[in-house]
């Protein structure tokens, strides 16, 4: 029971129970840093980083933090962590860091984040919380890296700065292929967002209640 109960908090999020697609959390994000995968790759590493750190961190404190003040604490092991991530990405991955900018520190008020800590990590085990926010966090990747596939892919005919469409294709080259610019704009993230929203609801019969 307790392996069943371990899985269902890992592997809900990942499908059944996705932040995005189907409790719709985590969308300026998916939409913002999606144009390449480089950056939605970084950017989901970042997210579960401080996911997995923050519910840890709420659920072994749960029993000491005052429920006046809860708020306030977690915004601030939350905002520790986005602080930590944000100065690891400027030290080694900085061409990235100034893609992202703001979007990074933006984590703090992610609702996902505080989502998880309010509703999970504040009542369960250290462990569970962990899974729980490993779970959201690869959820919440999942659909960032499906969305910055097909847009890099339709719009600049790459994939992780790797050219995927051949030069001959293109029509200056005497093909008959040109890169879908809508794509690189944020309606071209909506209509994929949008598609994956109704694939996932169609799979798993997800309805609104």
């Amino acid at each position: 029971m307790a392996i069943k109960k371990a899985f269902d908090t890992f592997a809900g999020p990942l499908a059944k129970s996705n932040p995005i697609t189907t409790q719709v959390l985590g969308i300026c994000s998916a939409l913002a840093v999606t144009v390449k995968m480089d950056t939605a790759l970084v950017m989901s590493a970042a997210l579960i980083f401080v996911l997995v750190g923050s519910n840890t961190i709420v659920s072994a404190l749960r029993n000491l933090i005052p429920s006046r003040v809860r708020i306030i604490v977690m915004l601030t092991i939350i905002a520790t962590l986005v602080i930590c991530i944000d100065q690891i990405l400027k030290a080694f991955l900085f061409d990235i860091s100034k893609q992202l900018s703001i979007f990074v520190g933006l984590i703090i008020t992610n609702c996902i984040v505080l989502g998880r800590a309010e509703a999970f990590a504040l009542k369960n085990t250290i462990g569970e919380s962990a899974l729980d926010g490993l779970g959201n966090g690869i959820g919440y990747g999942l659909i960032l890296l499906l969305v910055a596939a097909a847009r890099e892919l339709l719009g600049s005919g790459t994939m992780l700065g790797i050219q995927i469409v051949p030069r001959f294709l293109y029509v200056d080259q005497g093909g008959w292929y040109v890169n879908n610019g809508f794509m690189l704009l944020a309606p071209g993230a909506f209509i994929i967002l949008g598609l994956l929203v109704w694939v996932q609801r169609t799979i798993t019969g997800y309805t609104e209640e």
